[in-house]
């Protein structure tokens, strides 16, 4: 047994409970070892961790690397961007595991004490090469875009649809053909170029202020109970697996004790607290959809209500975020959840009308995985602006070609 075969395994054991609740036993019992055999190669599981995250920079690097350079040598700013994109939906494509991976424990933190831009350009990959490309290229039709908001959004969609086909595929159990892959690459590249498919002569008229003062004259109160503030708190300091009744006890100055006239347990704590939260973001995008009876309107009126929603709930975005990039076992599915959605497949968006339920619903789950990866990837930096609201909803009714060549 050799290192390599170690850490070809860690990414299949781990990858298929989405890296939460791991061991190094569990590893063992995949390789039929005793747990002690691990630690000849690896002290712990921080060292095999640290392995891995080695293993999945020099396998993307060597299979975009090439591509990326000749990307780079392009004169059309177009070409380029896709050239990248085709290469890395290739990778994630055909290796599920590096796509899961990257998911928990790249996309969503810096490995390690180094960034991921610095471990890729050790690489020979510097991806601010590509960055420049969204800054210096693109803009607005209105106003000047952010251009690493734009280059994230366009990678947050690529990973969004490469998980969907993931599901879809059962690749966990199967490795998809050649054909398949190819065939999703291009699908991913078609939803970053278009977005939902709506033409500028429906969006461009759009008064973002007008509909924006709608929603803001309407916001009202949306405290949550103290209760489940203290819940939403204890879960965006330690994670939903790390939460415990202890803890919102203490925020709270109760007794654990007390808590069970509340919840069951943790379990019963958690999933109340998502599904109440769900309740209420949908209570008030409907509430902000139903301002407008035209559909484009009724569109950016739901996006910009979560928004704002959430903007006003750091503790919630947070706990949500965890939900957004992790399989999180939260009990049977309830209807609040699967209305969660079907948030916009009742607005007539007129690209799509002709899809299946199901279709719509994975463009509901999109749109909302969209807005809240753009309020946690920037809201640290400072508050998400209004502007950068509009710049996504443009993206995802547009895709790129809403984003005019400078």
């Amino acid at each position: 047994m050799t290192k390599a075969e170690i850490v070809d395994a860690a990414f299949k054991v781990w990858g298929r409970n989405f890296y939460q609740k791991t061991s190094l036993s569990q590893l063992a019992r995949e390789l039929g070892v005793s747990k002690p055999a691990l630690y000849r190669h690896f002290s712990n599981k921080q060292s095999l961790t640290e392995a891995m995250t080695e293993r999945f920079f020099d396998d993307f690097t060597a299979f975009i690397l090439a591509d990326y350079k000749l990307a780079m040598q392009e004169k059309a700013p177009n070409e380029a961007i896709y050239a990248v994109l085709r290469s890395v939906a290739l990778f994630y494509a055909e290796n599920v595991h590096a796509f899961i991976y990257s998911l928990i424990n790249i996309y969503n933190r810096n490995p390690g004490a180094d960034t991921t831009g610095a471990m890729l350009r050790s690489r020979g990959l510097d991806l601010e090469a590509l960055h420049q490309i969204f800054k210096n290229k693109y803009t607005s039709a209105r106003t000047k875009a952010d251009s690493r908001l734009l280059m994230n959004t366009v990678f947050a969609t690529l990973s969004f649809f490469m998980a969907q086909f993931h599901k879809s595929v059962k690749s966990f159990d199967n490795d998809p053909s050649e054909e398949v892959t190819q065939r999703v690459v291009t699908v991913i590249c078609k939803k970053i170029e278009y977005g939902l498919g709506y033409g500028t002569d429906v969006i461009a008229p759009l008064n973002f202020a007008a509909l924006e003062k709608q929603i803001d004259s309407t916001f009202g109160n949306t405290e949550p109970e103290p209760l489940f503030r203290a819940v939403a708190e204890a879960v965006a300091e330690a994670g939903p697996w790390g939460a415990s009744m202890e803890m919102v006890a203490q925020r709270l100055g109760l007794s654990k004790s007390s808590l069970y006239g509340h919840f069951k347990n943790r379990k019963d704590m958690i999933r109340r607290l998502f599904i109440g939260e769900f309740k209420r973001i949908l209570d008030f995008a409907r509430q902000g959809i139903g301002l407008s009876p035209k559909p484009a309107e009724q569109l950016y009126l739901g996006i910009f209500s979560i928004a704002v929603y959430l903007r006003s709930r750091s503790e919630i975005l947070t706990a949500l975020d965890w939900l957004r990039t992790r399989k999180l076992d939260i009990g049977k599915s309830e209807k609040e959840m699967e209305e969660y959605f079907k948030l916009f497949v009742d607005i007539e968006i007129e690209p799509i009308m002709i899809c299946e339920e199901i279709e719509k619903q994975h463009v509901s789950h999109w749109i909302l995985f969209l807005i809240i990866n753009t309020l946690i990837r920037f809201g640290k930096e400072g508050s998400v602006k209004n502007t950068d609201i509009r710049s996504l909803f443009r993206f995802i009714t547009l895709g790129l070609r809403g984003f005019k060549q400078l």
